[in-house]
C-alpha cells in the first residue's frame, strides 16, 4: 500500500484513496475552449489588421503588469501559498490582477492548482495532472478539454478564502471582468487598443501558462529531487523575466512555500524583486523562506551546475553589505572572496580561492532577506 508523503498531510487535498488522481477521462470543454480559441482568434485576426507600435506597446505592458502583481504575487504566492503577508486591500488588488490574465476565477485557479500539485507529489497520476503526453496532445488537453476524475478527492479551501465575498464575487465574474478594461481600452485607443490590450493579453497568459508548464515538468535543469514523486519539476532560465521568475520550478516544487523563485545565483526572480520594494515599504511582512519550512524527507539536493571551486552544495550568494566587507577581505588577501548561504543555514560561509569556511560570520538578514 502506498503511503503518503508527510509534507501532504496538510494539504488542501483531503482523501485516503490515492489512486484517485490517477483515474479519468479527459473531455472537451466547450466554454473553456471557446474563451481561449475566441481570444486567440481575436487577438490574431483583429491585432494584425489594427497594429500599431503603441498598441503593442499597452500589450506588453499591461501583460506584464498582470503576470507580474496578479499571477505571481497575488494569485500563485499570496492566494495559493500565502507564502507573505500583506493587507487585505492589497491582496484583495493582487488577486483582481491575476483574475485578469484570463484564467480562471480565485477559486477555480486554487482548485486546479492543489489538485495538480497534490497528483505530482505522489507515486503515480494521471497524464493531464502531469503534463504527460506529447506536446500538441497536452496542448490540445489544456487548453481546451477538462479532467473529470472517476473520484475526485474533496478539496478544502480555508473558509477565510472559499467565504469571501469578494473572491466569491471573482469567482463568479472571472470572464466578464475583462469588460471594463476593454471599454476603458477602446475609449482610449478604439479596436487597436481592445485587441491588443486585452484579447492578446489573455491569450499570452492562458498559452503562456500551458507553454511554461508543459516544459517546466518535462524539460530543464534540476537542483533538487523529489523522491518517489510522479513529475520533477524543471528550471526555464532563459524565460525568468517573462515569467517573473515563475520559470525557477524545480526551486518551487523543493520548496512550494517559499516566497522566493529564484534561490540560486543568477537566477532572476522580478517577483521577489517587487516583494522586497513592498516589504521595504511596510505592506509586506513574514516573508517565508526555504528555512522557514518544515523538513522533507523526500527532498534530495542535487549537485548545481556550479564553476570549479564552489561548495557542492545550492546555495543562495550573498550581496556586498554581509558582517564583514568583501572589498576589504579582498584587498587583504587579493583573491576572490565570496559569502554564501544555503537555504536553512544560520551562518554564512566564506568562499575563497577554492576554501570553504563554514559559520565563519553571522548571516545578516537584512542583506539576504532584502536583496
Amino acid at each position: 500500500m502506498q503511503e503518503l508523503p508527510a509534507s501532504l498531510a496538510g494539504h488542501r487535498i483531503r482523501t485516503s484513496d490515492l489512486q484517485s488522481v490517477c483515474v479519468g477521462e479527459v473531455r472537451y470543454a466547450p466554454l473553456k475552449s471557446i474563451w481561449f480559441l475566441g481570444m486567440a482568434g481575436a487577438a490574431v485576426i483583429g491585432g494584425l489588421a489594427t497594429v500599431t507600435l503603441d498598441a503593442v506597446a499597452l500589450f506588453v505592458a499591461s501583460t506584464g503588469c498582470v503576470l507580474l502583481l496578479g499571477h505571481s504575487l497575488g494569485s500563485h504566492r499570496k492566494l495559493i501559498h500565502d507564502s507573505y503577508q500583506c493587507p487585505k486591500w492589497l491582496e484583495y488588488f493582487l488577486v483582481y490582477c491575476g483574475v485578469q490574465v484570463g484564467l480562471a476565477g480565485p477559486l477555480g485557479l486554487m482548485r486546479q492548482h492543489e489538485l495538480r500539485d497534490y497528483a505530482q507529489r505522489l507515486p503515480d497520476c494521471h497524464d493531464y495532472l502531469r503534463h504527460g503526453r506529447p506536446f500538441w496532445v497536452d496542448a490540445w488537453w489544456q487548453l481546451n478539454c477538462e479532467l473529470r476524475l472517476a473520484r475526485p478527492p474533496a478539496i478544502a479551501i480555508e473558509p477565510r478564502i472559499a467565504s469571501d465575498r469578494f473572491y466569491l464575487f471573482l469567482e463568479r465574474t472571472w470572464m466578464v471582468q475583462q469588460l471594463p478594461w476593454a471599454l476603458a481600452f477602446y475609449m482610449w485607443g478604439g479596436w487597436a487598443y481592445v485587441f491588443w490590450g486585452t484579447c492578446a493579453r489573455v491569450t499570452a497568459g492562458v498559452f503562456g501558462h500551458w507553454l511554461i508548464g508543459y516544459f517546466a515538468h518535462n524539460q530543464g535543469g534540476m537542483r533538487y529531487r523529489i523522491n518517489r514523486a510522479a513529475v520533477q519539476g524543471r528550471n526555464i532560465p532563459f524565460t525568468s523575466l517573462v515569467t517573473m521568475g515563475e520559470c525557477w520550478h524545480n526551486n518551487h516544487h523543493a520548496f512550494p512555500g517559499s516566497a522566493r523563485l529564484g534561490l540560486h545565483p543568477g537566477e532572476w526572480d522580478p517577483g521577489w524583486w517587487v516583494l522586497m520594494l513592498l516589504r521595504r515599504a511596510g505592506l509586506v511582512w513574514d516573508v517565508r523562506l526555504p528555512r522557514d519550512l518544515p523538513a522533507r524527507p523526500e527532498l534530495e539536493a542535487l549537485r548545481p551546475s556550479c564553476p570549479p571551486g564552489r561548495p557542492n552544495e545550492p546555495f543562495i550568494e550573498a550581496p556586498v553589505a554581509a558582517a564583514l566587507s568583501l572589498r576589504v577581505l579582498r584587498a587583504i588577501t587579493g583573491g576572490r572572496i565570496r559569502l554564501w548561504q544555503t537555504p536553512d543555514a544560520p551562518r554564512l560561509v566564506l568562499h575563497m580561492n577554492g576554501t570553504s569556511v563554514r559559520g565563519a560570520f553571522e548571516r545578516a538578514r537584512t542583506a539576504l532577506d532584502m536583496e
